[in-house]
C-alpha cells in the first residue's frame, strides 16, 4: 500500500492561541510528509509493502535488519502524527465511561492532568506522552523518538492501545513556546478531542 498524509479536518490556525498556525503547517507538511516519503521509499524495497499500518507496527522486528530501524522510525513518525492530528479539537468535553474510568484510576480529572504533565516533563529528549488502555487498565506512559505503544519491542515497557497522545519533540512547540515546554503541555488540555478519545477507548 502507498502511505499518505491523512486529511486534516481543520485549518492550520484552528487551535490558536494554543498551537500556532505556522508550527502546525510546518509540522504537518514538512515533518510528517518526510516520514511518509521515507516510509514508502523503504517499504518499496521489501516484501512488507502491502502491510497495513496496524499490522506493520507489530511486525517491524521481522523486517530485514538493515531496514528495521528506518521503518521503526518512519512508520512510528507517520502513525504517531496521524493519531495526534485526530486527537485535536476545540470545545469537546470529557464524559461518559472514559471520564468515569479516568476518575476511578487517577482519583480526579485534575490529578490525571497533573500526572500527565509530570510524565511529559520527566521524559528526557524527543518522544511522546500517551494515555493508553492496557489489559483493561488506563496508564500514562511515554515513548522515545517515534516509538509507539503498539510496537513489539522489549524497550517499550507499557504496551497498549492509544487513547490520547501529545508530541514532545521540540519541533511541535518551539516556534511558539521556545524552551517553555510546560506551558505547551498545559495548553494541550484546551484542545484534546475527547470525542475521538472516547471512541478509541470504547473500541478496545
Amino acid at each position: 500500500m502507498i502511505y499518505k498524509l491523512p486529511k486534516l479536518k481543520y485549518e492550520y490556525d484552528a487551535f490558536q492561541p494554543y498551537f500556532d498556525e505556522l508550527t502546525m503547517k510546518i509540522h504537518y507538511t514538512k515533518h510528517h510528509q518526510t516520514y511518509v516519503n521515507n516510509l514508502n521509499n523503504i517499504l518499496s524495497k521489501t516484501d512488507f509493502v502491502h502491510y497495513t499500518e496496524k499490522k506493520l507496527l507489530s511486525k517491524v522486528h521481522l523486517l530485514p535488519k538493515k531496514y528495521q530501524t528506518l521503518v521503526r522510525n518512519n512508520l512510528g513518525g507517520h502513525v504517531n502524527h496521524s493519531f495526534f492530528w485526530k486527537n485535536l479539537k476545540k470545545n469537546t468535553v470529557l464524559q461518559g465511561k472514559l471520564k468515569k474510568d479516568i476518575e476511578k484510576k487517577f482519583i480526579s480529572i485534575e490529578n490525571f492532568k497533573q500526572e500527565f504533565i509530570k510524565h511529559a516533563m520527566n521524559h528526557f529528549g524527543s518522544g511522546w506522552v500517551w494515555l493508553i488502555k492496557s489489559n483493561n487498565n488506563l496508564l500514562i506512559t511515554t515513548t522515545s523518538n517515534q516509538d509507539n505503544p503498539l510496537m513489539n519491542y522489549d524497550c517499550i515497557i507499557n504496551k497498549g492501545f492509544p487513547i490520547i497522545v501529545l508530541d514532545l519533540w521540540e519541533h511541535a512547540y518551539y516556534l511558539k513556546y521556545q524552551n517553555n515546554k510546560l506551558d505547551y503541555i498545559k495548553s494541550y488540555f484546551n484542545i484534546i478531542n475527547w470525542d475521538e478519545a472516547s471512541k478509541q477507548y470504547l473500541k478496545y
